[in-house]
């Protein structure tokens, strides 16, 4: 990629929220370009919140309004974000629970 490209490329990042006690469907609960986007990740890794990069789910979250639920055609690679993080949570706990 030559550096112009990369300097004209925007960061692109959203944020998603699952509680299955309360939503049918994960949220779309932040997006962003550029700066947002930059503001999102730094928020995120300040409250200790897992990440995963995925640059075309972000990308289709973004074209979605905040706070809508994912629709359909996009559950499958929610899921796996959504299983990533689980997979994390349940390392983190084994490792805490042997310290």
């Amino acid at each position: 990629m030559s550096k112009e490209t990369e300097k004209t490329k925007r960061k692109v990042a959203a944020a998603i929220r699952y509680d299955p006690e309360k939503d049918q469907a994960p949220r779309l609960t932040a997006k962003g370009l550029g700066v947002v986007a930059e503001k999102i990740i730094e928020r995120a890794i300040a409250a200790g919140v897992p990440l995963r990069e995925d640059p075309d789910l972000a990308a289709a979250l973004a074209k979605l309004p905040v706070d809508t639920a994912i629709p359909p055609a996009l559950y499958q690679a929610v899921a796996e974000v959504l299983a990533f993080i689980y997979r994390l949570n349940q390392r983190e706990k084994e490792v805490l629970g042997k310290i």
